[in-house]
């Protein structure tokens, strides 16, 4: 990133006004739209429709901790790398980083409908989980905000940084693939680690979406695995690993943006 556009005092305004402009897009693109809005609400339908087994209750936590990891995916990650793609194609980005804005509001300013869109789906899925399921209050919410909050964090970073290997938005399908693939079968969503050797189960767990999901489901049931659930304070204990994974990623993930996100188009 240039100098000259990090030494700027950072502007919530400038970002919440590059936000609209881009929330105008999101709304005239149909494809995004759909990624951002109808797969997630396709997959709750096809989960509210799904029987619970015997133990309602923690089905019904693993079917809203499935909600959030596909709403990191596909309205956060995979929408926001065809929208990193598409600006620098048309140029917007280099336009963008002659005016007033800095390099962290502009990534911020794209990302930021994809993001709110992300919030307020998790909210609702888990209001509505917890309704539809009769689930118990979180044994610690503070967990469950920090799983929300740092997934959206990696996963804006993931996107800019998948957009970097990606020439063009109809490319993102294949480029998006490693990542999206990995989350899936690495995350507990479709296979539980707890049925893989240990060795296997523990390097899945170093992916970037399986500690959001570990954290979400010790903040609200207090355990992970079969574990006897905790309190409160108990939880501190376990999350302190995930916790500290999902901080690594972002280190990890803001180091590769300023290493090689391209503002230029791939020509």
């Amino acid at each position: 990133m240039s100098a000259s556009t990090t030494t700027r005092p950072f502007a919530p305004h400038r970002i919440r006004s590059l936000g609209r402009a881009e929330l105008l897009l999101l709304r005239r693109n149909r494809m995004a739209l759909f990624s951002t809005l109808g797969m997630p609400l396709l997959f709750v339908g096809v989960l509210a429709g799904a029987g619970l087994d015997q133990d309602g209750r923690s089905t019904g936590v693993t079917l809203v901790t499935s909600m959030l990891g596909f709403v990191l995916l596909a309205a956060v990650y995979y929408n926001l790398v065809t929208a990193y793609v598409a600006r620098r194609e048309e140029l917007v980005l280099r336009r963008l980083r002659i005016g007033e804005l800095t390099d962290a509001e502009i990534l911020a300013g794209v990302a930021s409908p994809s993001v709110a869109v992300a919030l307020t789906q998790c909210a609702l899925f888990t209001v509505g989980g917890a309704v539809l399921f009769d689930l118990p209050a979180p044994v610690n919410a503070l967990l469950l905000l920090l799983a929300v909050l740092g997934g959206v964090a990696v996963f804006v970073l993931l996107a800019a940084v998948s957009s970097a290997f990606t020439r063009t938005t109809e490319l993102a399908q294949i480029t998006t693939l490693p990542i999206l693939i990995g989350c899936l079968l690495g995350s507990g969503l479709m296979l539980p680690l707890d049925e893989l050797p240990g060795p296997v189960a523990t390097a899945l767990r170093a992916l970037p979406l399986t500690p959001v999901l570990d954290l979400f489901r010790l903040g609200w049931t207090g355990t992970v695995g079969p574990a006897a659930p905790a309190d409160f304070l108990g939880t501190f204990g376990p999350a302190a690993l995930p916790a500290g994974i999902l901080l690594a990623w972002v280190v990890l993930g803001t180091v590769a943006v300023r290493r090689w996100f391209r503002w230029d188009p791939r020509r």
